[in-house]
């Protein structure tokens, strides 16, 4: 048996149509959002643009929908050449490659204001697993059984694992964050999304959990 098939059986869902009504919500909270966070957005490049070199708003390769790779849009937390260096590598606790302001942003979670472009342009849900770099998810795949099954749906902003777990930059995050999405996509529903972007507000006033 294949892992879509369990994942997907009419058992454990999600529906089909469940999938383009997330569409369509997602879509019109994303370009509501835009316009009401614009000023802050705003303001946010311009603390960016200010107090580091490079540009506000940062382009990442990130895998979604059925391993589609796009570019995810963030504003640039770190020093412009953070990965010159060493490539592709997660986030560490007290990075040093993270600006004063970047780590601001990172702990409000404004840095990942712009993927509401990314909603409104099809690549992502307001809610969904958390899209990794192709590099990222080649090597985990490899690691972690069902790992791929995350790209079964649209990546999101946050998700069922952002909201239940911490940041973590080990395997044994990462296969912890794996179970809270594997138990989302059989579980897809907007009442169940709905219940993610509120306690995501939470996490956002709080400051918890990022890095």
């Amino acid at each position: 048996m294949r892992p879509s098939q369990l994942i997907f059986s009419r058992e454990l869902g999600p529906r089909p149509y469940i999938l383009k009504i997330q569409t369509v919500y997602s879509a019109l909270i994303a370009g509501i959002l835009l316009v009401a966070v614009s000023p802050v957005m705003l303001l946010v490049a311009i603390a960016v643009r200010a107090t580091s070199k490079g540009p506000a708003l940062y382009r990442q390769r990130r895998m979604g929908l059925h391993g589609r790779v796009f570019s995810i849009f963030k504003f640039r937390s770190m020093r412009q050449d953070a990965e010159a260096a060493s490539g592709a590598v997660w986030a560490s606790r007290g990075d040093p490659r993270i600006t004063p302001v970047g780590r601001f942003i990172r702990r409000t979670r404004l840095d990942e204001l712009p993927q509401l472009i990314n909603v409104l342009r099809g690549e992502m849900s307001l809610v969904g697993p958390r899209p990794e770099q192709p590099e990222f998810v080649n090597t985990l795949t490899e690691k972690i059984p069902y790992y791929r099954q995350r790209l079964c749906v649209k990546p999101g902003i946050t998700g069922w694992a952002q909201i239940n777990h911490k940041y973590g930059d080990t395997l044994e995050d990462t296969v912890a964050k794996i179970e809270y999405d594997l138990y989302y996509i059989k579980n897809l529903s907007p009442p169940l999304d709905f219940y993610i972007m509120f306690h995501t507000v939470k996490v956002m006033l709080l400051t918890r959990g990022a890095q």
